[in-house]
């Protein structure tokens, strides 16, 4: 296991830049995940650390060592992509010991890795068939397989999950978050996926156009989001942003009019409020807001409006319980003064 530290990692194209210095430092045996939407450049910073691209200023660190201009193949690390790129001729046993083969490793420490690798991905079974008559999540374990038996420093998954239908991927989740407790390896997994973020991670890094936006804990992400951007992504489903206006004292959305429970002094004009969609019908000091139904998503265990407010702003609201609310109907619904969080007008926290 090793510490993985990026300084003022830099990435350009030509004259395009698409990674803006980036500094992180993933610990030792920490599961960290890098998430945002497509093109903010989770992948390109992945495949530079893994020495797939090159790196166009700023080191990376691997353990002590700068391994910029090593070799991907000399740095100790290994990678699971999107597609489980087994070689469709060979057996399970034949992919996953074709690493080892490769660069001299002894029959019998070949075999050793390869059945103890097997028997944490549950593979022990399958080991003597081809991928042709393997399905998808056991395809993807014997991609990881193929991994683990190489005893890296460090692994790195680029979107593992993204080919496997939802079912297989929430018991793939399941498999990876049990891996990562079995090994203790330090593990960086790329997603755009924030459902997989926040079930799977230590630690995780929100990326927006090549710049990180917050790192930080799934729960601190959650409750303690910097700015609007990351307050929108985390979480499901997402966070009520709603355009308000501000004297300095009190917060006015609509033709509702409350005083924020809140110690810094706002600004005077536009702010915007972020609700959660569980955090209606709280209890306590509480602002109360009319919300016409538009569409109601029937999940089972709960429920999730779709709404406007008065003024015509959308709005979602969870409900749990017998009690829902219907299609068409208008429901009054309130938030507790605490839980509700504000922004300025350029997107970024007021604390």
């Amino acid at each position: 296991m090793s510490a993985i530290v990026l300084n003022d990692v830099r990435k350009t194209y030509g004259a395009t830049p698409v990674i803006h210095g980036v500094d992180l430092k993933v610990e030792e045996g920490e599961f960290c995940v890098f998430v945002g939407p497509s093109g903010c450049g989770k992948s390109t910073l992945l495949r530079m650390i893994a020495g797939l691209e090159d790196i166009t200023a700023g080191t990376v660190e691997i353990g002590t060592k700068v391994v910029n201009d090593i070799e991907p193949s000399a740095r100790g690390l290994a990678m699971v992509f999107q597609s489980y790129a087994l070689y469709p001729h060979m057996t399970v046993r034949g992919n996953m010991s074709f690493g080892l083969r490769m660069t001299g490793t002894s029959k019998s420490e070949t075999e050793k890795r390869v059945l103890e690798a097997a028997s944490i991905l549950q593979l022990d079974s399958l080991l003597d068939r081809k991928p042709a008559q393997l399905s998808g999540g056991q395809r993807q374990r014997v991609a990881i397989g193929r991994a683990i038996v190489r005893q890296p420093k460090a692994f790195l998954f680029d979107e593992p999950l993204s080919n496997l239908d939802a079912e297989l991927r929430v018991a793939m989740r399941v498999e990876i978050a049990k891996l990562h407790r079995e090994l203790g390896s330090t593990m960086i997994y790329v997603t755009h996926d924030q459902v997989e973020a926040m079930t799977l991670a230590d630690k995780i890094v929100v990326l927006r156009a090549g710049l990180i936006e917050q790192v930080g804990t799934p729960s601190a992400l959650y409750t303690d989001p910097d700015n609007t951007f990351v307050a929108g992504f985390i979480g499901s489903p997402r966070m009520n942003l709603l355009d308000a206006q501000s004297d300095g004292e009190t917060v006015q959305i609509g033709e509702t009019r409350f005083k924020p429970a809140l110690e810094s002094i706002l600004p005077k004009g536009a702010v915007t409020i972020g609700i959660r969609p569980e955090q209606f019908e709280a209890m306590g000091d509480t602002v109360a807001f009319d919300v016409s139904v538009d569409v109601v998503e029937n999940l089972g265990a709960s429920s999730i409006v779709y709404g406007r407010l008065p003024e015509g702003q959308e709005v979602l609201v969870e409900q749990r319980g017998k009690l829902r609310a219907r299609d068409g109907q208008t429901l009054q619904v309130q938030v507790d003064l605490s839980d509700i969080l504000f922004f300025d007008a350029g997107g970024a926290r007021l604390r």
